[in-house]
């Protein structure tokens, strides 16, 4: 990638607008309102284009960070789009929700003196130009397929074409291998959050049938019921979904696998060649403090999945209905806890969010700390509940907390909160929600003899496929490591995804037939379908003979350097950059 033009030095992100506090406190609609193309142009440009690309390694999924920043800089939002695309199978999802500060965004260079690039707020502005431009998104998507696959005789061609997904010095996210004939197996995929929908997606793309076993009435998982309408709209979801069925993957919902058949019988009965088990980590935590039973006491999961999936801030135009209190506290200090307090904000309460350590130590996003702040929610850090009180008919009247003081690190580098002896006290409430983590079903690990589990029934894996203790079966996301973040789950699922695509076909990929018509196919439909609209636009402008044919020296020049085993990008700019010399002799 060519070094940047127009360098911008400035020292701080480009400001992404967002609605006014006020306003949002009340309203479901999404909070932040993302760049325009004159702020991605602008923030692009900060990005100094190093031959290191440490933000590739920062990105479980191995997203080529350098080469889409750099097209966007240049305008050439289309191939931007292709390149995040070809690597995320839900990139509108991670520009939004992803902690690309403890990622990509972590490990900039430009972070070293100012703020980071703003990687995340460029990937969600390139999939939302993809959605206003459906047609030349795709096609980009499908000439950059078309190309790697006809790179795929020239192993140099492959290589070049993987620089951008490879950190100096490091080594790209597993993937499956171009050219891999997938076409003859079937694979079952357990749940469908972001490991699954990616496992899916990349297993799909190299013509494998994939069906999604989801036990609830909605695809998406976490994304569908656990994040909220102003941090991830549902309509986006949807549309992220949809490409991957476009893929050719099949979802199956209301189907609790485990229940109504285990995993030996999707693959004894169902004739499912592997299973891919993602089903996340939505069990619950409590305090295990008196008065839990209450009235107005619930979980984060709970307050959430009404209002997320079954849409009960619409009640009653949709039917189920969620007790909003007049005052709420909620205990917890990450991102679901955020999620919680902002959505009861919503919902009419008085906020209090109660944390046992300081503001310092919360592991919630700054963003959404500050969110919440200016929505008017509170913050009681260094309190912890010890009791829930309740009236005779049963409802929760407040909580008896304890002050807290902090004290040498734990075994997670947090400083280790200590009650203050004498210090309790009583926080009036109706509603209390409680958001102090989640652990994982046990029932594939209950119905699956032979799989591996941890005393906290996190299923065993293979760190690089996947892979479990039973052959063919293979897991990963929150299943595996416990409740993280979305991006980690993807990662998860990719890497199992070629896992899974070397357990099918050990020998690996013989020819790339199945890849180049595969790409030749979407590309024949997206300039059809460009065709199709270019007929009832204007005449274009005539072409001068000598452009004409300069273009059709350049094309046929570039053609011959891939077909010599040179990288498609590559031959581009060198038959540009011969003929340029050719005018100049």
């Amino acid at each position: 990638m060519a070094k940047m033009v127009n360098y911008n030095r400035q020292g701080y992100k480009t400001p992404m607008p967002v609605l006014d506090p006020a306003e949002r406190a009340h309203t479901f609609a999404e909070v932040s309102l993302g760049y325009n193309a004159e702020r991605a142009v602008n923030e692009a440009r900060r990005c100094i284009q190093c031959n290191s690309r440490p933000c590739v390694a920062g990105c479980p999924v191995g997203v080529p960070v350098r080469e889409f920043i750099g097209h966007i800089a240049r305008r050439d939002f289309a191939a931007a789009y292709a390149a995040v695309r070809d690597a995320n199978a839900l990139p509108a999802v991670c520009g939004r929700v992803c902690p690309q500060e403890s990622q990509c965004e972590g490990v900039c260079m430009r972070g070293r003196k100012g703020e980071a690039v703003g990687i995340g707020r460029l990937e969600r502005f390139i999939a939302d130009w993809a959605e206003e431009h459906p047609e030349e998104a795709a096609r980009a998507l499908a000439e950059r397929r078309a190309a790697r696959a006809a790179a795929l005789a020239h192993p140099d061609g492959v290589a070049a074409a993987d620089e951008e997904i490879t950190p100096l010095g490091g080594k790209a996210v597993p993937v499956i291998p171009p050219g891999t004939d997938l076409s003859a197996f079937r694979v079952a995929v357990v749940g469908s959050g972001p490991a699954s929908l990616t496992c899916a997606g990349e297993l799909a793309k190299y013509g494998a049938s994939v069906t999604v076993f989801e036990a609830l009435h909605a695809v998406g998982g976490v994304l569908t019921y656990g994040i909220p309408e102003f941090r991830l709209p549902k309509a986006l979801v949807a549309r992220e979904v949809a490409a991957i069925e476009k893929l050719g993957v099949t979802f199956e919902v209301n189907t609790v696998v485990g229940k109504i058949f285990d995993i030996e019988e999707l693959r004894s009965e169902r004739g499912f060649d592997a299973v891919f088990v993602a089903t996340g980590a939505g069990l619950p935590s409590y305090l295990g403090i008196e008065g839990e039973g209450l009235n107005g006491v619930c979980v984060a999961n709970e307050l959430l999945t009404r209002v997320n999936l079954m849409r009960a801030y619409e009640f009653p135009e949709y039917e189920t209905p969620v007790f909003a209190g007049q005052r709420c506290v909620v205990v917890g200090g990450g991102n679901v806890a955020m999620d919680a307090a902002r959505t009861a904000k919503r919902l009419g309460a008085d906020v209090t969010v109660v944390y046992r350590r300081s503001r310092e130590e919360m592991p919630a996003r700054l963003e959404e700390i500050r969110h919440a702040e200016e929505e008017g929610v509170r913050f009681a850090t260094l309190n912890n509940p010890v009791r829930l009180i309740g009236d005779d008919a049963g409802w929760l009247t407040g909580v008896e907390v304890v002050s807290m003081e902090l004290g040498e690190p734990d075994e997670s580098g947090r400083r280790r909160p200590h009650e203050v002896e004498g210090s309790n006290h009583v926080i009036g409430c109706d509603m209390f929600v409680i958001s102090i983590g989640n652990r994982t079903n046990p029932l594939i690990a209950q119905t699956t003899p032979g799989l591996e589990t941890t005393s906290r029934n996190l299923i065993v894996v293979d760190e690089e496929t996947g892979a479990t203790s039973v052959p063919g079966v293979f897991a990963g996301g929150d299943a595996v490591s416990g409740a993280a973040t979305v991006i980690l789950a993807m990662g998860a699922g990719k890497r199992a995804a070629a896992g899974i695509a070397a357990y099918l076909n050990p020998e690996g990929p013989a020819i790339g037939a199945l890849a180049a018509q595969t790409a030749g196919e979407e590309r024949a439909e997206a300039e059809e379908t460009l065709a199709a609209e270019a007929a009832v636009e204007d005449e274009p402008a005539d072409v001068a003979p000598d452009d004409a044919a300069a273009a059709d020296e350049q094309a046929a020049l570039a053609a011959a350097l891939v077909a010599a085993g040179i990288a498609p990008d590559v031959a581009a700019r060198a038959a540009a950059a011969a003929l340029i010399e050719a005018a100049k002799a």
